[in-house]
């Protein structure tokens, strides 16, 4: 026995008779370990040699493979644990979290661009891009007055997370005081592998040390997008796989840290894809990602999904009206989507304002007529129209609050709050 699992044995369990290891053989014949190659093997060996030494033990046996069974549990972790190794403290913190973020008729807004894309946008209006201007453009949103009754959370920019407002109170206390929820995106840059067109998401690597920090400052959850994107040969396999894995990692790090993890899988409108192809291409996604987190143990109950609208891509050919576009988004949810994950919140990347907004009308349309979902919905979108709000006077609007780009956050909340409409949101 090696030392690995020597150090790991009970006391009693180290020393075994002649006896005891016979009934140890019969033990590990028996064991559905035996199969599960060497790591299984060995914590077959070491169940099997508890067991017998319970066996040797008339009055204590279940003790003894119960005492087995739990050194075998932290040597060979199974899948789908489920969150087994976190606290039950731990647990109820982020399930709280996540209860706050999908409260009914508020939402989460995104401020979490990084300084070069928000100076691009300061550009085009001929706003010097420093960080003093960065913070003062954050302060504005964030001090939008009523911006309180319909926002949950808010998902901030690294550099944000440190930034005071001119109190000099830090921004995720100053959110948190008007309880709005602070979140960050830990998340670096996108990453084409060599030789190839997919890409993955950079930043796991010292992940776990950046949440402690974000955690320290104020935050409460992150934010991981992994975009793909569907063409005539993609998304491959392996890069459904490699961002899957990668989010079920971040989601797996993120709570170990006390931070709820929301998953971003975004399938991004570019192509000529017809609507069928995208509802199979998002339903494989989301499925390897539910499997991916399952398998890591991810506790799913703390968890929230952000991920875009099925949509055909923008270069199709085929007109699809937006009840069929509504009816394929409950269609790949309905499919594939845990009942145990909080709150379902989709971007709306791509699209123009009127378009998005039809879409989103539609789609609360066809829950309706589906019956009671047992899912929170946040709408958004992430295009740059930033005077074209006024077309929401159009739409009918079940408890959803359309949200808008950065820089036009602050009238769009005002607007939405003088219509008196409201929702779950993400920009």
């Amino acid at each position: 026995m090696d030392a690995f699992v020597a150090s790991r044995l009970p006391a009693a369990t180290t020393s075994s008779t002649p006896q005891h290891a016979a009934t140890a053989a019969t033990h590990l014949r028996q064991s559905p370990l035996r199969q599960g190659g060497t790591a299984s093997l060995t914590a077959g060996v070491l169940l099997a040699l508890c067991s017998a030494r319970g066996a040797g033990r008339p009055n204590h046996p279940r003790a003894a493979r119960r005492r087995a069974e739990k050194v075998v549990r932290h040597m060979c972790h199974r899948n789908c644990h489920g969150g087994e190794h976190l606290s039950p403290e731990r647990k109820r913190e982020l399930e709280a979290i996540c209860e706050k973020i999908a409260t009914p008729g508020k939402g989460i807004t995104a401020t979490d661009e990084g300084p070069g894309t928000i100076g691009d946008r300061f550009e085009k209006v001929g706003v010097e891009n420093t960080e003093e201007h960065r913070r003062i453009y954050r302060q504005m949103l964030y001090e939008t007055p009523g911006i309180n009754n319909y926002l949950s959370a808010a998902i901030l920019d690294p550099e944000t997370m440190y930034q005071k407002d001119d109190e000099g109170v830090p921004f995720p206390e100053a959110l948190e005081k008007r309880g709005i929820i602070p979140g960050v995106k830990p998340h670096l840059k996108v990453y084409e592998l060599p030789g190839t067109k997919d890409t993955v998401m950079q930043g796991l690597d010292s992940l776990a040390v950046r949440c402690r920090e974000y955690k320290a400052a104020g935050a409460k959850f992150a934010k991981w997008r992994s975009p793909l994107q569907i063409s005539r040969f993609g998304p491959t396999k392996m890069a459904i796989e490699a961002n899957m894995n990668d989010l079920a990692r971040y989601a797996l790090i993120c709570q170990d840290e006390g931070l709820v993890p929301i998953v971003e899988p975004d399938i991004v409108m570019k192509g000529d894809h017809d609507l069928e192809t995208a509802v199979a291409v998002n339903v494989e996604v989301q499925a390897t990602l539910y499997k991916a987190m399952l398998d890591h143990g991810v506790y799913m109950e703390g968890t929230i999904l952000k991920t875009n609208l099925v949509n055909p891509g923008l270069s199709c050919d085929h007109d699809y009206s937006v009840e069929e576009i509504a009816v394929a988004n409950m269609m790949v949810l309905r499919r594939v989507m845990p009942t145990a994950i909080r709150g379902v919140n989709f971007l709306s990347g791509g699209q123009s304002l009127e378009g998005a907004a039809a879409r989103l009308n539609a789609l609360n349309k066809v829950k309706k007529r589906l019956g009671r979902m047992p899912w929170t919905h946040g709408w958004g979108r992430t295009d740059r129209s930033p005077w074209d709000w006024k077309v929401l006077r159009s739409y009918t609007w079940d408890p959803v609050l359309f949200i808008i780009p950065g820089e036009c956050v602050c009238n769009i909340w005002k607007y939405c709050i003088h219509l008196g409409v409201f929702g779950q949101v993400f920009i």
